[in-house]
C-alpha cells in the first residue's frame, strides 16, 4: 500500500513540477511578445505545446478557413473541472430549458475571442499571455471557471497583415506616422480571405469561419464573451459598460454586470497610470457582433478596444506625442481578459442564476412568427435558423391573425403550410430580435445599421402573432426528373437564387438556355416571365443534352417541365423573339485601390460560393490599360473613385458600353455617370437652408440635431415594374434595405425598375429631411446606351451576404437585362 501511495506522490509531483516548468510564450518562442508580430501557424504550436504538457489545457479544432489556416480553441480549468467537462457542459446547458427541478452550477463559463479583424493583432499576442497567467499565476480562479479561449477567428486577415508588416517594417521599428510600415495596402488585414467583416457576420454566418465557430459556440453558450479589438493609435482603451442604445431585450441584470466589469478593468488600469473610456461609441443594437450576438443568447457580451489597429505596427507615435508599442497594446489586452476571468470566478454563482432567468421568455409580446412564400426562400431561412440552432415547424392553419409585415398593420395571410418560429424556445429572445418588425431605439445614433428584420431580408409574407401558433415537422420528397428525349424541351421556373445556380451550372455545363420576356402557358401550365426553357434545337449538337440537363436539374433541386410541342397554349412559343437566348457572360470586376474591399469581396464571394460562376478581377493599377472587349459585363463596386475616372477612361469606357458593353454600378459607383451626358443620372440636390442668420445649434448638440439628415441602415418599401427583366422572380413590391440617404431622380429615359414614389420607411431610422429627399428617387434602373447598357444598384443588394431578397436583382442584371448577345 505505501509502494502505492508513493508511487502516486512521485506521480503528483512530477505533474505539479513539469506544469510549473510550463514555457512562457516568451521562452518557447524565442523572443518577447510584442517585439514581433507571431505568425498563426506558430501560436498554434504554443497553444498545442501548452495542451500537451498541462492537466488544465485542452485543445480542439472546429473547423479550417478558406487558405486552409485551422480555427482552434482551447479549454481552461482545474484539473477536477477537466475531467469534469462534459457534465459541466451539459449541466450549464439545462439552464437555458428552464426546467423546475434543476439545481444551479456553481462554475462561470468564460469565452475569449480574439482578432476577429486581422489587423488588430495584439490581441491574439494577448491570448498567448493569458494562457500562460491562467494555468500557472491565476489557477485557483480555474476552481469554479472554465474559460474558453479562441486564440484567432481570422487567422487569413491576421497572416495576410503579419506576412506584409514583416516585409515592409525598419529595424529598428519607425515610429514615424508617415513610415511605409504604418500604411497597409489595399485591402489591409482585417477582412477574411473573401474580404467579409467577420464581426458583422455572427447572425448571418455567411462566411466558413462564423458558420464553424457558431456550431461551438452553441455547446457551450458561455456566460460572458469578450471580443478583442483595435482602434485608432489616438483613443487609449474601451471597454464595458457599452453606449446606448442597448437592445431592450437586455436584461437589467446584463447592464449592471457590464459595469461591474469595468469597474474592476478600472482598478488595474488606474494602478498603472493608463488611460480608458466607457459608455461611448460601441452600442448594444445590431445583433451580428462579437458583442451583441453573446448578449442576445444570455450572455455577458463585451467589445474591448485597445488603442492600436493596423497603423501601429511595432510601435508608433500618437497625436498626444508618446509612443504607442505592441508590448503595451498586449499586456492591456492581457490584463482586462485576466480581470474578466477574475470577476467571473467571484461571481459564478450569481452569474449561473441571472443567466437561467434570461431564457424565461414568458414576458416575449409575440409569440410566433409565421412566413409563406417560395419554398426556396422558406428553405433558405431554415439552413440559417438550423446553424443558430432554433426549432422551427409547419402549420396546418389556413389562416393566422396578427401584426403584417406588409403593411405595418394587424391583419391575417394564409399560412397553410407556412413556417412557424416560436418564441417559446432557448433562443426565444434572439428569434425576437431577428424578426422583430422594428427594433426600439433609445438613440438614433448607432454604430451600425438600424433595421434587419428577417421577413424582410428573405422577402417572405410573415405575421407576428401574440399566440402560440402549432406546428409539426413537414415531410420533404426530393425532386427526381427523367429525361425525355422526344420533348422540344424543357421549362423551369424564376424565382430564387436556387434558379440562378441551376441556370449558371447549365451554362457551365455547355448547355445553351433562353427565358421568357413574357407570360406564357404550355401544355396547360402557367409560367411566369424568365421561365427558362431549354430546347432540343439549341441543344442539338450534344449527344447527352437530355442526361445533362435532367441530371444538373436532380442535383440542385429543381421541377422540369417536359414540354412536348414549343407551341404555347397562350402567350410566346419557344422561337417567339421575346424567348431570348441567354449568353454565357465573361465578366469582369474591378478591384484594388479606390473599391470599397467589402463590397468587392461580397461580389466575389456571391459569383464563387453562391453562384458558381467564372469572374475575373481586374486591378485599378492596370484597369486602363485593358482591352474591355473581352468582356460582355463589368461590375463596378461601391468606391471613392474621384478622378480615377478620367476624361479619357470615361471615354474609353462609353465606347465599350455602346458597342454593347454593360456596366453594373454599385451605390457611390454611380458617381462616375453622375451629370455625365448620355447616362440618364441626376442626384437629388439637398435643399438650401431658408436661415440667413448662421448655424446657431449649440455645440453640444449638433450631434444630435444632425440626426434629421441621417439614414441608418433603414428598410424602405418600394415599387417595382415586374415587366422588365431585371425584375422578373418578383411581385410589385420589394423592401430594400437603404445604408444611407444618398439619392437619385428617377431615370428620365431610362428605366426604373425598382423606385420609391412616396418614402415609407417600415423598419429603422430615417431622419425627416433624409425622407423629403428620397422622394420619387431611384433604387434600381437602368440606361441604354448605343447597344449596351448601364446598370444602376443605389442600394447594395448584396450588402454582407445576408439580404437574400435583393440576389435575384443582381443576377437579373447580369443574365438577363439587355443580355441577348451569344458569345460562341
Amino acid at each position: 500500500m505505501k509502494k502505492i501511495l508513493s508511487f502516486f506522490l512521485v506521480v503528483s509531483v512530477c505533474i505539479s513540477y513539469a506544469q510549473n516548468k510550463i514555457q512562457s510564450p516568451q521562452d518557447f518562442l524565442g523572443y518577447e511578445i510584442g517585439s514581433q508580430f507571431t505568425r498563426h501557424a506558430n501560436v498554434i504550436n504554443y497553444f498545442e505545446y501548452v495542451a500537451n504538457n498541462s492537466p488544465l489545457v485542452t485543445y480542439h479544432t472546429y473547423g479550417a478557413t478558406n487558405e486552409r489556416r485551422p480555427l482552434t480553441y482551447a479549454v481552461i480549468s482545474s484539473e477536477q473541472n477537466i475531467q469534469n467537462l462534459e457534465k459541466i457542459r451539459t449541466s450549464h446547458l439545462q439552464n437555458t430549458e428552464h426546467s423546475n427541478t434543476y439545481t444551479v452550477p456553481e462554475i462561470a463559463i468564460v469565452w475569449l475571442s480574439y482578432n476577429v479583424h486581422g489587423n488588430e493583432a495584439s490581441s491574439t499576442e494577448a491570448a498567448m499571455i493569458t494562457l500562460y497567467e491562467l494555468i500557472t499565476k491565476k489557477k485557483e480562479w480555474l476552481q469554479n471557471t472554465v474559460v474558453i479561449i479562441d486564440p484567432c477567428l481570422n487567422p487569413d486577415g491576421r497572416d495576410r497583415y503579419v506576412n506584409w508588416y514583416n516585409q515592409v517594417k525598419s529595424t529598428p521599428f519607425n515610429t514615424n506616422q508617415d513610415a511605409s510600415e504604418h500604411h497597409e495596402p489595399w485591402p489591409g488585414g482585417r477582412p477574411n480571405h473573401y474580404l467579409f467583416d467577420l464581426n458583422r457576420d455572427w447572425a448571418w454566418a455567411s462566411q466558413v469561419e462564423s458558420s464553424q465557430r457558431l456550431a461551438i459556440y452553441n455547446q457551450w453558450l458561455p456566460h460572458i464573451h469578450v471580443d478583442f479589438h483595435e482602434q485608432g493609435i489616438n483613443e487609449p482603451y474601451y471597454f464595458a459598460p457599452a453606449a446606448e442604445p442597448f437592445h431592450e431585450i437586455i436584461s437589467p441584470w446584463q447592464r449592471e454586470f457590464q459595469t461591474q466589469i469595468g469597474q474592476n478593468h478600472a482598478t488595474y488600469f488606474d494602478k498603472e497610470g493608463w488611460l480608458y473610456f466607457t459608455r461611448e461609441r460601441f452600442d448594444l443594437l445590431y445583433p451580428s457582433y462579437g458583442d451583441t450576438y453573446p448578449t442576445f443568447m444570455g450572455a455577458i457580451g463585451m467589445t474591448y478596444e485597445q488603442a492600436g489597429h493596423g497603423r501601429a505596427g511595432l510601435g508608433i507615435q500618437t497625436d498626444e506625442g508618446y509612443i504607442l508599442t505592441l508590448k503595451d497594446r498586449a499586456l492591456h489586452h492581457t490584463t482586462t481578459g485576466l480581470s474578466t476571468v477574475e470577476i467571473s470566478s467571484k461571481n459564478a454563482s450569481k452569474l449561473n442564476k441571472e443567466f437561467r432567468k434570461f431564457f424565461d421568455n414568458t414576458s416575449l409580446k409575440y409569440k410566433s412568427y409565421v412566413l409563406n412564400g417560395a419554398e426556396d426562400k422558406l428553405k433558405s431561412l431554415t439552413k440559417l435558423l438550423d446553424k443558430h440552432q432554433i426549432e422551427y415547424g409547419y402549420t396546418t392553419l389556413e389562416k393566422v391573425k396578427g401584426y403584417l409585415y406588409s403593411t405595418n398593420k394587424q391583419g391575417s395571410i394564409n399560412t397553410k403550410g407556412a413556417l412557424v418560429v416560436n418564441t417559446n424556445q432557448p433562443k426565444g429572445k434572439m428569434i425576437k430580435v431577428l424578426f422583430e418588425p422594428n427594433a426600439l431605439l433609445t438613440n438614433p445614433l448607432t454604430y451600425d445599421i438600424t433595421a434587419w428584420s428577417i421577413p424582410y431580408a428573405y422577402g417572405l409574407d410573415a405575421v407576428a402573432s401574440t399566440t402560440l401558433i402549432p406546428h409539426s415537422p413537414k415531410n420533404t420528397t426530393s425532386i427526381h426528373n427523367t429525361p425525355s428525349p422526344s420533348a422540344a424541351g424543357y421549362i423551369s421556373k424564376w424565382n430564387s437564387l436556387q434558379d440562378a445556380s441551376f441556370l449558371s451550372d447549365l451554362l457551365q455545363n455547355g448547355i445553351k438556355v433562353r427565358f421568357s420576356e413574357k407570360d406564357f402557358t404550355n401544355n396547360n401550365i402557367f409560367f411566369k416571365k424568365g421561365s427558362l426553357i431549354i430546347t432540343k434545337s439549341d441543344n442539338k449538337n450534344l449527344s447527352n443534352y437530355d442526361e445533362v440537363v435532367t441530371s444538373l436539374a436532380n442535383k440542385h433541386q429543381r421541377k422540369l417541365h417536359n414540354a412536348i410541342t414549343s407551341f404555347a397554349n397562350q402567350g410566346v412559343d419557344f422561337g417567339s423573339p421575346d424567348v431570348k437566348l441567354i449568353n454565357k457572360a465573361k465578366i469582369a470586376v474591378l478591384k484594388g485601390k479606390r473599391t470599397s474591399s467589402l463590397n468587392y469581396g461580397e461580389i466575389w464571394h456571391f459569383f464563387e460560393q453562391q453562384l458558381h460562376y467564372p469572374i475575373t478581377a481586374i486591378d485599378t493599377d492596370y484597369f486602363k490599360q485593358t482591352d474591355l472587349r473581352q468582356y460582355d459585363i463589368l461590375i463596378l463596386p461601391n468606391g471613392y473613385y474621384g478622378a480615377y475616372f478620367d476624361k479619357n477612361t470615361k471615354e474609353k469606357l462609353q465606347q465599350w458600353i455602346a458597342s454593347g458593353g454593360k456596366v453594373i454600378a454599385i451605390s457611390n459607383a454611380m458617381e462616375i455617370f453622375s451629370n455625365q451626358k448620355g447616362y440618364d443620372l441626376t442626384p437629388h440636390s439637398a435643399k438650401k437652408s431658408k436661415d440667413t442668420l448662421g448655424n446657431l445649434i449649440p455645440y453640444d448638440q449638433r450631434e444630435k440635431e444632425s440626426v434629421t439628415n441621417f439614414i441608418t441602415g433603414s428598410i424602405f418599401k418600394t415599387k417595382i415594374d415586374t415587366s422588365h427583366p431585371m425584375a422578373f422572380g418578383y411581385p410589385d413590391t420589394y423592401f430594400s434595405l437603404k445604408l444611407g440617404k444618398d439619392s437619385y431622380k428617377l431615370l428620365q429615359k431610362g428605366y426604373n425598375v425598382s423606385y420609391i414614389k412616396t418614402p415609407e420607411n417600415v423598419s429603422g431610422f430615417a431622419g425627416k429631411e433624409a425622407l423629403n429627399g428620397l422622394k420619387n428617387s431611384l433604387v434600381f434602373g437602368e440606361c441604354r446606351l448605343g447597344n449596351g447598357s448601364i446598370i444602376y444598384m443605389v442600394d447594395n443588394p448584396l450588402f454582407r451576404s445576408f439580404w437574400e431578397n435583393g440576389k435575384l436583382f443582381f443576377v437579373n442584371a447580369v443574365f438577363f437585362t439587355n443580355n441577348h448577345k451569344f458569345r460562341i
